[in-house]
């Protein structure tokens, strides 16, 4: 097996092969080969922002390979000159091992072998005062802070103690696994939690992520024509679950597994068995899931061997859904309706629009309507029900009154952009889609690792109605939640001119924007200086939105909170998932 990401001779020998210049999934850093998603620009927005603020604390957290270190990267190549920056990549060390290792980062010197902690701050303090003197900030910046010992934690808080009377002297950013997060949520450092002035967790790769990296990275490497096949690309965002490490370790051994079958295309089969060699393992979607689901089979099968055989026309028919839990079989469906699904007999079943546990919830207009609550589980397991990525996106165009050719835009994305929309990604809860009030497409996993795809259209307190290509069923929440770990996909009509996000110290038209939609929302006058100046005012007034609408708040006005703000107004174009629309 060829190591991970590290081409062997065979490797330099595939190049030639496929007519390419050099490896292009190389884990050596090269910042050629750098790929910024929606996601990663985002956070390096963040981390740029919180390196000029007066002292306190950024957050990047992230699983293991999604791009913390190459945004830390990004950062070290970004930073104005007049920045001095200490990098920590190793955090297992003492609290005064700290200390020295900053001052050495910084080239502050001090006495050889020195364990005087006070020492160590009181050098480090007056070279803070001669940077700030000199007009120079100063970032540290601790990577795998996850690792760090909270003793030591406490001290890097205590460093944000060095002030003059009107600034902070230090700025840390710490970059570490989400571990980061639950170690900062302890009672003993809530003190250093509370100085954390901007936060941002950095997910795995969409599938359209996935696909641009690897033509960014077969692009810069001299690709001539198209190497992995679409079914392949797939296959690799499946098996890698859209981690970029993982993607380029995929990827290259797909590609000398293809080289050494003397096939100049990447097929989905070479990239599964490619996928074995990497991960030791073929690869389970949801190891853990399984497990969870293990009690519900057994039980399941226990019913079903006690299900009668009964014998029509010759065929033999397991009555298996009326084992399960007293349910029928439904009556005979028209043309055009949906798949048969199963229909509460006792209690009578609910209107359409009601979910399975009574729960009433706005269910919007739709070419056809089920009235039975079903078992999603059941739903989902039919081959006939369009649940592919393509239908959702064609529910989901249609609450925005707009057709969609699944085949001319075959990116789901595209077609929204003529309209002034675009696709926003995000991962949450029910309370965070509830908040955008928005239509949704989510991604519901099967315990078998199967990906389906619903549009949401309406949403209760309790329940949720889910479209499937038009036919729509209602659920309760917990029902749903069994199957959703909460990726979702929006359209959000674009209110500015420009990209998010709109950072303090911007002069814009889309600055003057948000100030007059806050001047909607308060009822506070827009001044009459300044218009356009994204001051200290206007973040504040942005902050406090932030948390009215339990976002991050930051200050920045990123693609969430401009949504949020696009939102709120009152546009009768813009569907809902409670409340007026069409």
């Amino acid at each position: 097996m060829v190591q991970a990401g590290a081409p062997s001779h065979e490797g330099v020998m595939y190049t030639a092969h496929f007519g390419l210049t050099e490896p292009p999934f190389s884990m050596t850093p090269d910042p050629r080969y750098v790929y910024m998603s929606e996601r990663h620009r985002e956070a390096l927005a963040h981390l740029i922002y919180g390196s000029g603020e007066g002292g306190g604390f950024v957050q990047l957290t992230g699983e293991i390979g999604t791009g913390k270190t190459t945004l830390c990267r990004c950062l070290l190549g970004q930073l104005p000159p007049r920045v001095n920056v200490a990098v920590v990549l190793n955090p297992r060390l003492t609290d005064i091992e700290l200390l020295a290792t900053v001052c050495d980062e910084l080239r502050i010197p001090y006495p050889p072998g020195t364990t005087s902690r006070k020492l160590l701050v009181d050098v480090l303090y007056r070279h803070l005062l001669d940077a700030h003197a000199q007009g120079q900030r100063t970032v540290l910046i601790l990577d795998e802070a996850q690792d760090l010992a909270p003793e030591v934690l406490e001290q890097i808080r205590l460093l944000t103690n060095l002030e003059t009377p009107t600034r902070k002297l230090l700025q840390i950013i710490l970059i570490g696994q989400p571990e980061l997060i639950r170690l900062l949520e302890r009672e003993d450092l809530r003190q250093l939690s509370q100085r954390v002035t901007a936060r941002y967790h950095l997910l795995p790769f969409f599938e359209e992520d996935t696909r641009g990296y690897i033509r960014h990275r077969m692009s810069v490497a001299g690709q001539k024509g198209p190497v992995f096949t679409e079914a392949a690309v797939r296959q690799v965002h499946q098996a890698s679950r859209g981690v970029p490490r993982l993607i380029n370790a995929i990827c290259d051994r797909a590609l000398l597994g293809a080289y050494t079958q003397d096939e100049h295309r990447v097929s989905s089969g070479t990239v599964s068995r490619a996928t074995a060699e990497v991960l030791g393992h073929p690869p389970a979607a949801r190891l853990s899931r399984s497990w969870q689901w293990a009690g519900a089979a057994i039980a399941a099968a226990a019913l079903i061997t006690g299900v009668w055989v009964v014998l029509t026309h010759g065929q033999i028919r397991l009555d298996a859904r009326h084992a399960l839990q007293g349910w029928s079989r439904p009556a005979a469906v028209t043309s055009g309706s949906a798949v048969p699904v199963p229909a509460a007999t006792s209690p009578a079943p609910p209107t359409a629009g009601t979910a399975g546990d009574g729960q009433q919830v706005r269910a919007p207009a739709s070419p056809v309507q089920e009235t039975a609550p079903t078992r999603l589980g059941l739903l989902l397991a039919d081959p006939m029900l369009p649940a592919d990525k393509k239908s959702a996106f064609k529910s989901l165009y249609a609450r925005w009154q707009l057709d969609f050719d699944g085949a001319r835009n075959n990116l789901g994305c595209e077609r929204g952009r003529a309209e002034g929309l675009q696709c926003l990604f995000k991962t949450g809860s029910w309370g965070k889609l509830r908040r955008f009030n928005l239509p949704a497409i989510i991604e519901l996993t099967t315990p078998s690792g199967d990906r389906r795809y619903a549009t949401v259209v309406a949403l209760s307190e309790a329940a949720a109605t889910l479209d499937f290509g038009g036919r729509t069923y209602a659920f309760p929440l917990s029902e749903i939640d069994r199957y959703w770990e909460g990726p979702f996909i929006l359209l959000s009509r674009s209110a500015t001119s420009g990209s998010a996000p709109i950072l303090p110290g911007t002069r814009s038209r889309d600055v003057e924007w948000v100030k007059q939609r806050l001047a909607e929302l308060d009822g506070t006058p827009v001044p009459a200086r300044n218009r356009d100046l994204f001051d200290d005012e206007l973040r504040s007034r942005v902050l406090a939105f932030q948390r009215s609408r339990s976002l991050l708040a930051d200050g920045i006005v990123g693609e969430e909170t401009l949504t949020h703000l696009s939102t709120g107004q009152h546009d009768p174009r813009v569907p809902r998932l409670w409340g007026a629309g069409p």
